[in-house]
């Protein structure tokens, strides 16, 4: 693989790390600025809220600018958001900084699919895209249980300092390692996605996507203070539940993939959604006892995030039936639909947090993940219904 693709996969890490970090520095960035709990919450769903808006439109307005040129002023833009996030007077300020964040996140990963795939043959192109996300896998594994670390150690302040020695590290491997001569690749434009929005069969994808996995961010938004205040586990010992956690992720998010290639999408989701749905009741009823919580996490991380591959692929099953001249648009508002997800999840979880305590949000992520399930059942009912798509 060109030298190139690992510029990206570093600041993928990085922007991987910033996104969920914000997890397990909740408690600590509540107490140093004095806001409640679901107000720190609110700083995670403020960036996918960016990443949300950001994605499809920053995308498709630069989509005349050179790959390389955005790209670095991407990088530019988050390691500028992640500084302003680190000298934030006061938690406005850090939210505005979120926000800025988040924006870039989005078009990010979206453009660096796209450079990773002119950099190799066609041969190699899910492999290269693979190696561009490997740095996302990689921060769920490593860079959030650290910076959850450095961050309770030093003041939450340094983990974002650290986010911005990463990405500053990945803004000087792109310069000098990914070309200039870039192909130009046509871009979606916003009437191409506006189309894509009038698919009733996308559109409950879309809701699928941001039911069933956001609805685990109303639980896992608050991880940090349920483990701390609830379940009764000191704080150096988050960072390695959630580096229990991440690495669950990475094998869950393999499986899933495996899983939809030889079940089909739908029945690869409903298997899933229903086993969040449990993991996440288990965890509800057992958040008391440290080893039992522990062990429901191990569990818990391989749930949450192996829905990710078989909605992605959906996603481009159904895509290429309503909309087969705009696949790439609908994948990339899929995406949009997951952070979405996150915000909604994140805010409803501090709502739940708010009314009815920690111990509550495991129970209501776990209804609203098992109605991500009810509305995959109904998707699967209406592909046979409308065509045989290889989704069942």
């Amino acid at each position: 693989m060109p030298l190139a693709l690992w510029a990206l996969t570093i600041s993928a890490f990085a922007v991987g790390t910033t996104e969920f970090v914000i997890v397990g520095l909740i408690p600590t960035i509540a107490a140093d600025l004095g806001v409640s709990l679901p107000s720190a919450g609110l700083l995670v769903s403020v960036y996918a809220l960016g990443v949300t808006i950001g994605a499809p439109v920053l995308t498709a307005l630069a989509g005349r600018v050179p790959r390389k040129t955005l790209l670095l002023a991407l990088l530019a833009l988050f390691i500028a958001g992640n500084a302003f996030a680190a000298v934030a007077p006061g938690y406005d300020s850090l939210l505005a900084a979120r926000f800025i964040t988040g924006l870039a996140h989005g078009v990010f990963f979206a453009i660096a699919s796209t450079i990773a795939t002119s950099l190799v043959d066609r041969s190699r192109e899910s492999s290269a895209i693979a190696l561009v996300f490997l740095g996302l896998t990689v921060a769920l594994v490593t860079g959030v249980p650290l910076g959850t670390w450095i961050g309770q150690l030093f003041g939450w302040q340094s983990a974002f300092l650290g986010v911005v020695v990463l990405g500053m590290i990945g803004l000087v491997a792109s310069v000098l390692l990914v070309p200039s001569d870039l192909r130009q690749g046509a871009a979606p434009g916003l009437r191409a996605q506006a189309r894509v929005l009038t698919s009733p069969r996308l559109l409950l994808i879309y809701l699928i996507t941001a039911v069933g996995y956001g609805g685990n961010f109303i639980a896992f938004t608050y991880l940090a203070p349920m483990l701390t205040e609830v379940t009764g586990l000191g704080a150096g010992a988050v960072s390695l539940v959630i580096l229990l956690y991440g690495a669950s992720v990475a094998v869950g998010n393999i499986l899933g993939g495996k899983l939809a290639d030889r079940l089909g999408a739908v029945p690869a989701l409903t298997v899933i959604f229903s086993g969040l749905t449990v993991v996440l009741l288990a965890l509800g009823l057992v958040l008391t006892s440290p080893v039992a919580t522990i062990v429901v996490i191990a569990i818990w991380g391989g749930f949450a995030f192996a829905n990710v591959p078989p909605l992605q692929v959906y996603t481009v099953q159904i895509a290429r039936e309503v909309a087969p001249d705009a696949i790439d648009v609908a994948s990339g508002l899929n995406i949009g639909a997951f952070n979405l997800g996150i915000a909604l999840g994140a805010w409803a979880g501090g709502l739940i947090v708010a009314g009815l305590g920690l111990g509550a949000a495991p129970y209501l992520g776990a209804v609203a993940v098992a109605l991500g399930v009810l509305l995959t059942r109904l998707s699967g009912r209406l592909d046979r219904a409308v065509s045989p798509v290889p989704a069942e």
